[in-house]
């Protein structure tokens, strides 16, 4: 299909530092996994997308980690078709953050919503464990012949299912938990992410316009 005549999206991958958004665009785009942690700073991955038929040619932009006196750049929010709020499973703090993101798109655009998917990211996590070590001397319960590792405290399940839906509900997004470690769910953060962006313009209404803002 000529590049012309597919349908162009632009989708930005926003929230908390470290919580796994370059990872969970790396093993979409490239079916790769990378487990060490390299702070971003914005990077701009083309995709072609099939979905319910339809190819679309997505511009997905990784986007560096925000807290809450980070400043919006415009760059995320104006021209974008639709945004990923990812979090960690394994951090509390991280969800909330996705609320701030949230409302600093919305300020900026000076719009009621935007076509949203809230994603909990890190899934793998809290199954696994680690052993506390000393001097890389694993140290472990013992009970006979069995051996228990210690769980650490980040590989520690902090927020609920229930939570998560909750605020995805009050953002009138959509929700879904992913490990880009395990690709699970990966490919359907993105699949999810048109099907907002499209459920916001409806049916045989023209092409969706990308998120604009007021200029004060």
């Amino acid at each position: 299909m000529p590049v012309d005549i597919l349908k162009k999206r632009k989708i930005a991958v926003l929230g908390s530092r470290s919580v796994g958004k370059s990872s969970l665009i790396l093993q979409y785009t490239e079916n790769h996994f990378v487990d060490s942690y390299y702070p971003t700073i914005e990077a701009t991955i083309p995709k072609t997308i099939t979905y319910r038929g339809v190819e679309y040619e997505c511009e997905i932009i990784d986007t560096a980690g925000q807290d809450e006196f980070s400043i919006l750049n415009s760059k995320h929010a104006i021209g974008i078709h639709g945004f990923v709020l990812v979090y960690s499973v394994a951090s509390r703090n991280s969800l909330e953050m996705v609320k701030i993101v949230y409302d600093k798109i919305i300020d900026f655009c000076g719009r009621a919503s935007v076509p949203c998917v809230v994603v909990g990211a890190k899934l793998d996590l809290p199954n696994r464990c680690v052993y506390r070590c000393v001097l890389h001397i694993p140290i472990c319960l013992c009970l006979g012949s069995d051996f228990y590792a210690v769980p650490h405290s980040s590989h520690v399940r902090q927020v609920a299912t229930a939570d998560a839906e909750s605020l995805a509900k009050e953002l009138n997004a959509a929700w879904i938990e992913t490990s880009a470690k395990l690709n699970t769910n990966v490919s359907k953060v993105f699949e999810l992410c048109l099907a907002e962006i499209e459920k916001s313009t409806g049916k045989g209404q023209p092409e969706p316009k990308p998120s604009t803002c007021l200029l004060m």
